[in-house]
């Protein structure tokens, strides 16, 4: 069935934008009609781009990708519905109104008419991995197969809104840090290109060989207002290598090893991961999904290439009767209080929830760290800051202490 956008205007004059289905244009403008809203424009909606994606990288396309946390609340309001006694496509019909994206209210339309068709919830979910990714299509399959599809969508709306949690506490933990950095750059930026050559120019004239500091510091200035595009350019250049170089996949694996490395920045990239991997993998065998099935899935959502090639490996020692806690700890990537975490849910019976509590502890790690280091973070900046501007400073104030001490 067509799906149509539509601007209209209610009984009280006010203008409305929303999405709606319907046979074709005429049936879409009655519908509207007998729902109280008087079209003002009409159209079809261009449907969302299915599995084969070009690779061309447009802004409307990055502007148009659906936020995680728009799934996270349509998945708790489905969740909802259905729980409530609605049919899945009642849910979805109700909850399109309530949807603010266009772009998702036109996936939904969309799998509606799929589910209509004859598919199942997950089989139209599939049609759309931009949007839905393997985890939550597995979940929903399990659940629809369980008959549990309203717990399964409560449990993937936790789990989106945990994640998004954690994210959101990290980047307001790294907010002032990063404004510090861009603001100081920007200072250091216009005292070295304009306000230092003017200061500079005083001593220009002088009859006297200027103190080390103040050399260095014209020097540095005139070779930045002189090649300051070069500079730029370098750093720009070097910023579309290192994205290029990140692409490949030996290069992908060189970043994620030496990251793993990093003194403290890699325990908590290491944390961040493993959290990520036992929330995700405890949900899918809470949920009815095979060891094996759910090894696949995860090994690809941990974010760095070595820690999912030791899942990989672990999913074959699974395959051949070992415990995931004993596969795991070949890889020598999970840190030991994982494993030992993962082998006593084995032993108690009770993975699913042991995996749990390892991603709430490693969670709160990575959350306290990263609260601790950006404490001692803020001070360094600041005595970074204020020694490179006390070093101007000191360097325009010496020759002029010079010119007085030549005075008296």
């Amino acid at each position: 069935m067509p799906v149509f956008e539509y601007t209209a205007l209610d009984d009280r004059g006010k203008s409305t934008t929303g999405i709606i289905d319907a046979e074709g244009m005429r049936a879409a403008r009655q519908k509207l009609r007998s729902s109280g809203k008087f079209p003002v424009a009409l159209k079809e909606a261009q449907e969302a781009i299915p599995k084969k994606k070009s690779r061309s990288f447009t802004l409307s396309r990055r502007f148009s990708r659906i936020k995680p946390a728009e799934t996270a609340i349509m998945t708790r309001q489905l969740a909802t519905l259905i729980s409530a006694g609605f049919p899945l496509v009642s849910a979805l019909d109700a909850i399109l109104p309530q949807t603010k994206s266009h772009g998702l209210q036109r996936i939904l339309a969309r799998i509606k008419d799929l589910i209509v068709e004859g598919n199942s919830f997950a089989q139209a979910l599939t049609q759309y991995p931009g949007t839905f990714t393997p985890i939550y299509v597995s979940m929903v399959r399990a659940g629809e197969s369980s008959g549990t599809l309203e717990i399964v969508l409560e449990r993937l709306a936790d789990i989106t809104e945990k994640q998004l949690a954690l994210a959101n506490r990290i980047k307001t933990a790294l907010a002032y840090p990063v404004f510090m950095l861009i603001v100081g750059t920007l200072v250091l930026f216009v005292l070295l290109t304009y306000i230092v050559p003017t200061i500079s120019g005083i001593f220009a004239d002088m009859d006297q060989v200027l103190p080390v500091p103040t050399r260095v510091l014209i020097y540095l200035s005139s070779l930045f207002k002189s090649y300051w595009w070069l500079v730029l350019g370098m750093f720009a250049f070097l910023g579309a290598a290192f994205v290029q170089f990140k692409k490949t996949n030996k290069g992908r694996y060189w970043l994620d090893k030496y990251t793993l490395r990093l003194p403290m920045f890699g325990t908590l990239a290491r944390k961040l991961a493993v959290s990520r991997f036992s929330r995700t993998l405890g949900s899918l065998l809470e949920n009815g999904v095979s060891m094996l099935i759910s090894l696949e899935i995860v090994k690809n959502i941990a974010g760095n290439q070595l820690i999912s090639d030791a899942v990989a490996e672990a999913a074959e020692g699974v395959g051949k009767g070992q415990g995931l806690g004993t596969s795991l700890d070949q890889g020598h990537v999970f840190p030991s209080l994982a494993i030992q975490m993962i082998q006593v849910g084995e032993q108690s019976g009770d993975l699913e929830k042991m995996l749990y509590k390892i991603a709430d502890v490693f969670e709160n790690e990575v959350e306290s760290t990263i609260m601790r280091l950006t404490a001692y973070l803020e001070p360094v900046m600041i005595l970074v800051m204020g020694g490179i501007v006390g070093f101007i400073v000191l360097s325009i104030c010496l020759p002029i202490f010079e010119m007085n001490q030549l005075i008296k």
